[in-house]
């Protein structure tokens, strides 16, 4: 019989105790450590994990919902990545926590954005042109309201000191012809609470600019009866009145059924503002640059719970002026031009 070809065991565990053979598991123990380490990296996002501050709006706003939305896609479209959200008092509070580095992200208006001043605008940057704010003046169906120079001398809700409703709310006072310190009783409240008050007889109006629908309207109507007041006849003028020369406004109609228990049942003229999405020029490239995208690419399943969102369109996402595009946001729309 032919002797055995297999090595003997005695010799397996001598050559296992070898210097040599140590030193080759070392190395293939070292290698395998270095592959996986570049497989790694080469599956690295490139973006920085962790948390990202992203300033919304009033609660019961469309930002705060927005931005809750937002959140609930982020983990999936950029995994390692937490997006904090911050209540706020609106567009003017978010430039200057942008601005300040307490947020790396906001949603402003266009109007805000061309008459901010403060530290750091020179950084501000645009990611996306979003949904169009509409501004609507809110009043009990029996209100003897009917225009806005009607408003003189009752209790109005015109938004939060530094938010872009209070912003736009008072230079449309100022083209009807109203002071709006001293013509009306002037009322600093958020939309929600606005929608409150008017509802328990404390307010007699409210301005409030927001995508369409918005949920604290719809839900004011389910309770009250509630009017929208035209203000498509100051278009014009807003653009007249001192401090608001910005093309940021153009006229615009609030269709038939934005609010099914609101009158009037026809489609309302109104004034509108573009929203847009704003980070710093410092913020991470890769990071803006997966935001953009989770933007573009969570629109329809966003748009189905705030239908303002429907209205983001990769065609006019690049359209952010005042404001120019970050390096990370122009990456992303290169990549996808046809």
């Amino acid at each position: 019989m032919a002797p055995s070809s297999q090595p003997r065991p005695g010799a397996l565990r001598a050559a296992a105790r070898s210097p040599l053979w140590r030193a080759v598991l070392v190395l293939v123990l070292v290698l395998a450590g270095i592959g996986g380490w570049w497989l790694s990296a080469g599956r690295s996002p490139g973006y920085p994990r962790g948390e990202t501050g992203f300033a919304t709006g009033v609660q019961r706003g469309v930002y705060d919902r927005y931005g809750q939305l937002l959140e609930s896609h982020i983990g999936k479209a950029m995994p390692g990545v937490q997006l904090r959200l911050d209540n706020t008092q609106g567009s003017i509070d978010n430039l200057a926590r942008v601005t300040g580095g307490q947020d790396d992200f906001a949603i402003a208006t266009a109007d805000a954005v061309a008459q901010y001043s403060g530290p750091g605008k020179d950084r501000l940057r645009a990611i996306a042109r979003l949904y169009d704010d509409y501004l609507q003046l809110i009043v009990p169906v029996s209100s003897p309201v009917h225009r806005t120079a009607d408003l003189k001398g009752l209790r109005v809700g015109v938004g939060l000191p530094q938010s872009g409703v209070n912003l736009v709310t008072r230079r449309l006072l100022a083209s009807a012809g109203l002071d709006p310190d001293h013509d009306i009783r002037p009322v600093m409240l958020g939309v929600g609470d606005a929608a409150d008050k008017l509802r328990t007889g404390e307010l007699d109006a409210f301005f409030w600019s927001g995508g369409l629908p918005t949920s604290a309207l719809t839900d004011l109507s389910d309770h009250v009866r509630i009017r929208l007041v035209p203000l498509g006849d100051l278009a014009e003028a807003v653009h007249k009145v001192e401090g608001g020369g910005t093309d940021a406004y153009r006229a615009a109609t609030m269709p038939k059924g934005t609010y099914p228990n609101a009158e009037p049942k026809e489609p309302v003229a109104t004034v509108a503002v573009p929203n847009l999405l704003i980070t710093r020029s410092d913020v991470d490239t890769a990071l803006v640059e997966g935001m953009t995208r989770l933007v573009i690419d969570s629109r329809d399943q966003i748009g189905s719970q705030v239908h303002a969102a429907q209205l983001v369109d990769l065609r006019t996402a690049v359209y952010t002026d005042p404001l120019p595009l970050h390096e990370g946001a122009m990456r992303y729309y290169r990549s996808v031009k046809p």
